[in-house]
């Protein structure tokens, strides 16, 4: 069992301080720019994205938000599925950010992207029915995730979604054997909470009900699991 998450309110200071030694997408800026290269040969990228997507169930005239959204790839192929959704890509990284921009503009796409600062998020309480997330948990350490969930708990409306896909427990040996090539990449603090299958259970602190895995993805860098969580009616 982890212990019990401390929810931060207005004016903590863990929930603005930035984290220790932020490393972006492949941990090097100069390989931000072959991340969409990297990531579309080396794994089955439109498979677990579309049916992270397809499990987000979008509505059209719903409010999403990509957290952590990179270079939107799943940002824009929420937009080409839901054209009547309203989509928002969040991130910190400015070099993905401007690469998100490119893709966005040659698309004329409407999504908005803005970038964040680690901590609380820049949305009113209550204002977003989905929050999808990809590959993006796995970069924050234990006390990092449990402020992002509880940005994603703060600003998703009663009965709203969390969608998330990222690294989780491995299925088997082998693919255990992948994911260290990935823990030597992105580090093994920040991906040992993933590696033992314990994002479910901080989902479930943050205050999301009904936190389950539903779908497994195997790579060669290890597996991938699809979570879905509710918001349930919240207390002000």
């Amino acid at each position: 069992m982890l212990p019990p998450a401390r929810r931060p309110g207005k004016g903590d200071a863990s929930v603005t301080s930035p984290p220790r030694g932020f490393k972006p997408a492949l941990n090097y800026h100069w390989l931000t720019g072959l991340y969409d290269s990297v990531v579309g040969r080396a794994m089955p990228e439109r498979r677990f994205k579309s049916a992270l997507i397809a499990q987000a169930n979008i509505s059209r005239g719903q409010r999403v938000l990509d957290f952590g959204c990179g270079t939107a790839t799943l940002t824009l192929m929420i937009e080409a599925q839901v054209p009547k959704a309203e989509v928002v890509g969040v991130d910190v990284d400015e070099r993905a950010l401007a690469i998100a921009t490119g893709k966005a503009r040659a698309l004329q796409s409407r999504v908005r992207f803005e970038r964040i600062s680690p901590g609380a998020l820049p949305f009113p309480d209550d204002s977003f029915d989905r929050v999808l997330s990809c590959l993006v948990f796995h970069h924050l350490r234990r006390e990092e995730k449990r402020v992002a969930l509880a940005e994603c708990h703060r600003i998703l409306r009663p009965g709203g979604e969390l969608h998330v896909a990222d690294w989780g427990r491995p299925a088997n040996r082998l693919l255990r054997g992948g994911f260290f090539l990935t823990q030597l990449l992105d580090g093994f603090e920040t991906t040992g909470d993933n590696v033992r299958g314990l994002l479910p259970e901080l989902v479930s602190q943050a205050g999301f009900e009904a936190v389950e895995e539903t779908r497994h993805f195997p790579t060669v860098f290890g597996s991938i699991r699809l979570l879905r969580a509710n918001c349930p009616s919240k207390m002000h």
